[in-house]
């Protein structure tokens, strides 16, 4: 029986028709949410981070495939990250900023206001939604495909993009390559205990061979980037493309367009 590796760099597809985020344009995702990101760094209510919380939420859940890591990090990990923030934000609010808002609990001295909490927890809702947003073109776009649509839409070089491309994959390569080497060293019976110091020795020795593996791999590269005249010509021919299809262009709209309506619906507007 051989042992499966999974590929970080592997191409993503959707297991049902309905997943549709895997076959939009990575620059597309990015497009169409970055508006919206921009607009929660200056709001400072409660509703408005929440509507895109939820929105981004939905998003992701009709569009993307949810395995137990996936639906953990969106409604466990998420939500917990989001309480802590809001409590440990509302702590940290001046009380005199606050004074007049009502008290929600009180501990001797010390009194917890509404406004506070409400300061903590809108923090926390644009932390929140913010990720929420991010996850929908993080967790259905590979990395290879955003450089390959950035170099085919953005026209951002190809030796910047390609040779970026080329350094995040020695990071599965070290991964690898690690495991490679803490195998050789438990054959040779190199365990040396099991309390943090033995760990610190053993992390110390896996430092050179990692280092030799990684000076190697980067040889092979720079060979295999040179035989293939890579940088001699201004261009490349892509052997995949990532297309901007009408599609991609229906959802960049829709995200702005509901970008906007949240924002108009839900901030509370003042007039001077």
């Amino acid at each position: 029986m051989t042992a499966q590796t999974f590929d970080p760099y592997a191409a993503m597809t959707a297991s049902s028709p309905r997943q549709f985020l895997y076959a939009l344009n990575p620059l597309a995702k990015v497009a169409g949410v970055a508006p919206a990101m921009l607009v929660l760094v200056f709001v400072r209510d409660l509703a408005t981070p929440a509507a895109f919380l939820i929105i981004a939420l939905a998003t992701i859940v009709v569009g993307a495939r949810l395995t137990v890591r996936t639906a953990a990090l969106l409604f466990v990990a998420l939500p917990v990250g989001i309480l802590a923030i809001g409590v440990g934000f509302s702590l940290w609010v001046d009380a005199g900023l606050v004074s007049g808002t009502g008290t929600a609990l009180q501990l001797g001295d010390w009194t917890l206001y509404r406004g506070a909490l409400a300061i903590g927890f809108a923090t926390a809702l644009r932390l929140g939604a913010i990720i929420a947003l991010a996850l929908i073109g993080g967790l259905t776009t590979t990395g290879p495909d955003l450089v390959r649509a950035s170099v085919q839409q953005l026209r951002v070089p190809y030796r910047i993009g390609y040779t970026a491309l080329a350094a995040f994959r020695f990071v599965p390569r070290f991964g690898h390559e690690l495991s490679v080497i803490r195998a050789a060293h438990r054959v040779r019976g190199h365990h040396g205990g099991s309390g943090p110091f033995a760990r610190i020795a053993r992390g110390w020795g896996y430092i050179v061979p990692l280092l030799a593996g990684a000076i190697r791999h980067a040889e092979r590269v720079a060979l295999a980037m040179d035989s293939r005249a890579f940088g001699a010509h201004p261009t490349r021919t892509e052997r995949h493309l990532v297309p901007f299809r009408t599609r991609d262009t229906v959802f960049l709209v829709v995200c702005i367009a509901a970008s906007a309506a949240i924002f108009v619906i839900f901030f509370p507007w003042q007039l001077p």
